[in-house]
């Protein structure tokens, strides 16, 4: 009787949703438990900034830890790719910069905000056959990607650490074949673009 109970109640909830929103939900659970790419996005502030704010975006100099073969400038350009759809007054470094000089080009540039951020750490795991083939000695470290990035959003006028964001990216078991951790790093760059603007995910 109550597995029927359960049933009839599981029902009358589906019949509730939208399409969208059983979709949402399912995709959700397929990332929690592993089968699609995941992030987990932490957040110092719950700040929003104007659509027609200027940021300017640079990564530091630091070498991912596991991870030395990154592109040295990815997170940047990732971040920016993710950014244009929603704040269409970006300028980004060509190329690793540090902190004094990162605020001191965005300055230059007449940006409002400094987006500064850090490859963190990645592990780049076997996820093809010819990669398993190049490095047979590396089989046990067939699996999904992982990597951690770091950024602070800084308010240039008055030196203000406005928020701190640490993103931690996993691969699925799904869609782990040919990724790199760097193929993990825009989307929940654009979730974060998003919540900057106060839009629902």
């Amino acid at each position: 009787m109550r597995q029927v109970i359960l049933i009839v109640v599981a029902m009358a909830l589906a019949s509730c949703m939208q399409v969208s929103d059983l979709t949402a939900q399912a995709e959700y659970h397929l990332r929690d438990v592993g089968l699609l790419n995941h992030s987990e996005t932490k957040r110092s502030n719950n700040v929003r900034l104007q659509a027609d704010s200027f940021i300017y975006i640079s990564q530091d100099q630091f070498i991912p830890l596991g991870y030395p073969p990154a592109y040295s400038n990815v997170v940047a350009q990732e971040t920016f790719n993710a950014f244009i759809e929603y704040f269409p007054r970006l300028s980004r470094a060509p190329e690793p910069l540090s902190y004094e000089q990162a605020l001191q080009a965005a300055r230059q540039a007449g940006a409002h905000y400094l987006l500064y951020m850090r490859f963190a750490q990645g592990n780049d795991r076997t996820g093809n056959w010819e990669e398993y083939k190049a490095r047979p000695e590396t089989g046990a470290r067939l699996g999904v990607d992982r990597g951690a990035i770091h950024l602070m959003l800084v308010e240039l006028g008055n030196g203000y650490l406005v928020d701190t964001v640490n993103i931690r990216n996993r691969g699925g078991f799904l869609t782990f074949h040919n990724n790199k951790p760097e193929d993990l790093i825009r989307p929940p760059l654009r979730q974060y673009a998003r919540r900057l603007l106060g839009l629902s995910l």
